[in-house]
């Protein structure tokens, strides 16, 4: 009998249980992620010769730190105030003023925060962890997954317009596909080459992934929760299940409700995240640095020259100035790079105007009290919504705490774009309005807020590089190649797009090729 193929186990593996990336690890059909460490040959050659790194983020921090380590002479220019670009936490007292003039300032009390950039650390990331360890970081549990938090689906159906556990949709949806899946083997309606011992076991398989009846039926279990939980003193009640059509007909097929954080690669149930916020990393390189960064340093035009490169910039005092080197490290944002007089190569300028950013906005909400847990019990993770706010993240420290700090949305193209182009207050009152229909305490507890939308923070103009398959194809390459003396660092010259994992990678990757440029001369 001819066997199920690799493609077709995998395929069918990942619709019912949603496990095609441990599928494809297990059979090696997937590496692990970035770990490598520097391969660089140390050499007298290096000492002296004088590199500037347009951006004090994660990309320029590591390149000036793992190049100062091999002799070189580093001046690191950063337009900001502050060092680390979009690894960034609001604390009382951060201020912003957006590109349209709108300006605020947090006041976030008790030592709340909100990470307004980079948040998350998958296990995987070797290089990120490598790099907190290296600098003291400590790390904890990130929840992204909580079957605890909601769904609400707006709409007009059954479901509709209630905030629902997740635990209820997704038992009831993975119960009624195995219950689907098991009567069409049995009936054998489905074109399997399969014989019957294997049909057995993906029965038995389906019976327990379903949780179904011993007639193959999903009825609703504990999984689901109960209505009302006896505990020790009593028999706890199961509750039914919602039917299927009241599932799909209430709209929880629509892509705002799909487990990513449970399938993918890097979106997985449990992350790491940095003590205390993620701010906590570029300042711990910017300790090891603060001789050679420049800030309030805004870069006016980037030149070649016969042996180097020339870079005209504003100090701190906005007075002009000139600095020479025999390298530049350009790890500034495209979509602010293309605005600034260059002499770089026609194959780099289309590259830097033709890569989109991604438009993303989110929204810190301190409350009086953390209702969430006190009421709700939902301790981290994420609730999802068709509404505009799209996602509300539960903060997974400080668990008991007084008061705390939700983020009220994290929304991405379209929708990123229509909240951004409100004014503060109206962003402010969107997320309570629609954040209320899933929490009604949001209004009676709401203490202040702060929201920004990346695409029009100075100096980011985007949240990450959102590539098209013909950016990709057409562009990426080039920035990976030297320009002259010019070498391009973010993690915008990865295929880590808005990990903290490819800024590390790409300034590992810049260092590696000017050591090896400066020593074989």
């Amino acid at each position: 009998m001819k066997g199920i193929t690799r493609r077709e186990f995998i395929n069918k593996s990942s619709v019912v249980g949603g496990a095609g990336y441990a599928t494809l690890f297990a059979l090696g059909l997937i590496k692990a992620g970035p770990a490598k460490g520097l391969n660089v040959e140390n050499s007298p050659k290096a000492k002296g010769k004088k590199v500037i790194i347009l951006g004090a983020g994660l990309a320029g921090m590591t390149a000036a730190y793992e190049l100062g380590k091999l002799g070189y002479d580093c001046t690191i220019l950063e337009a900001r105030d502050r060092v680390g670009g979009r690894v960034w936490t609001l604390r009382e007292g951060s201020r912003e003023t957006e590109v349209d003039g709108q300006e605020q300032i947090c006041k976030f009390t008790n030592g709340n925060y909100l990470n307004a950039g980079a948040a998350r650390i998958p296990h995987h990331h070797e290089i990120s962890l490598k790099y907190c360890k290296e600098l003291g970081i400590k790390l904890e549990i990130f929840n992204n997954v909580n079957d605890a938090a909601y769904f609400y689906s707006k709409g007009r159906g059954p479901l509709n317009n209630k905030s629902i556990r997740m635990r209820e949709i997704k038992s009831d949806f993975r119960g009624y596909t195995c219950e689907l899946l098991a009567k069409a083997i049995d009936q054998k309606s489905l074109d399997l080459p399969m014989s019957p011992k294997d049909v057995e076991k993906l029965l038995a398989y389906l019976r327990a992934e379903g949780d179904l009846s011993p007639d193959m039926f999903y009825k609703g279990s504990e999984r689901r929760g109960y209505p009302l939980a006896k505990g020790a003193t009593g028999k706890p009640i199961y509750a039914d299940p919602y039917l299927l059509r009241e599932i799909l007909y209430s709209g929880f097929t629509h892509p705002a409700f799909h487990n990513v954080g449970e399938y993918t690669y890097h979106q997985q149930p449990t992350l790491l995240q940095v003590v205390g916020g993620t701010d906590t990393l570029p300042k711990a390189f910017a300790s090891r640095l603060e001789d050679i960064i420049q800030l309030n340093a805004v870069v006016q035009a980037i030149r070649k020259t016969e042996k180097g490169v020339n870079i005209e910039y504003l100090d701190a005092q906005g007075k002009a100035k000139k600095l020479k080197a025999d390298f530049c490290i350009c790890t500034i944002p495209l979509p602010v790079l293309k605005d600034i007089p260059n002499d770089f190569s026609e194959p780099v300028k289309a590259a830097i105007s033709e890569i989109e950013y991604m438009k993303t906005g989110k929204i810190g909400i301190q409350f009086k009290r953390r209702f969430w847990e006190e009421d709700d019990k939902i301790f981290g993770g994420i609730t999802k919504t068709n509404m505009d706010i799209t996602q509300i993240f539960y903060p997974s420290s400080d668990f008991l705490a007084k008061t705390g700090v939700l983020k009220g949305y994290y929304n991405f193209n379209r929708l990123a774009e229509k909240v951004g182009d409100l004014s503060l207050k109206e962003r402010e009152k969107l997320a309570l309005d629609q954040g209320g229909k899933i929490h009604p305490q949001y209004q009676a507890e709401f203490d202040n807020a702060f929201s920004l939308a990346w695409h029009k923070i100075p100096y980011s103009l985007g949240g990450w590089a959102n590539y098209s398959e013909e950016s990709r194809n057409n562009h990426f390459q080039t920035l990976l190649k030297p320009d002259g003396n010019f070498y391009f660092a973010g993690e915008h010259t990865t295929y880590l797009t808005a990990w903290m994992a490819g800024a590390f990678e790409s300034a590992q990757r810049v260092v590696e090729n000017i050591q090896d440029r400066v020593v074989k001369g």
